[in-house]
């Protein structure tokens, strides 16, 4: 059992290091998950409220790694897809940012809720990940569209 776990460990450094904050999201609602299942059972609670578990991980995520990932996506795409000044990225990013972020906080906690209620564990990732992919389309015809609106 020890060698698994030396691996495990070292899997772990190795995601850190690659890919520090999709790591440490992921750590941090895993974490939270198992304070508030264990909260849940030293409260006396026999059956595990997983409605109340999966809105807790949900809200840590839409906190945490949302707003970098559209953050992160308009900074690239002004800067590497459309050749903006980083003058041009702020403003752009003051203007638009606060409606795509809205947009996120209305649109992600529903495929996740989707996600953990209907699909089957062995779908979750593929599921998340079509529509990952169908959320980067629209960011992409959203700043397109902005750009054709004021080329």
């Amino acid at each position: 059992m020890g060698e698994v776990a030396k691996k495990g460990w070292q899997q772990y450094m190795l995601q850190l290091q690659h890919h520090p904050l999709r790591t440490k999201a992921i750590t941090a609602g895993v974490l939270a998950a198992i304070s508030d299942s264990i909260s849940q059972k030293l409260s006396g609670i026999q059956k595990l409220q997983l409605r109340r578990l999966l809105l807790k991980v949900v809200l840590l995520e839409q906190l945490t790694s949302s707003p970098w990932n559209n953050i992160l996506f308009m900074l690239y795409y002004g800067l590497v897809v459309e050749g903006r000044t980083w003058n041009q990225i702020r403003g752009k990013i003051k203007k638009d940012y606060p409606s795509v972020q809205l947009t996120a906080w209305m649109f992600w906690p529903i495929v996740g809720w989707v996600n953990h209620q209907y699909m089957p564990l062995q779908f979750r990732v593929i599921f998340h990940s079509c529509v990952a992919c169908c959320w980067g389309i629209f960011l992409n015809l959203r700043a397109r569209s902005i750009m054709q609106a004021k080329g």
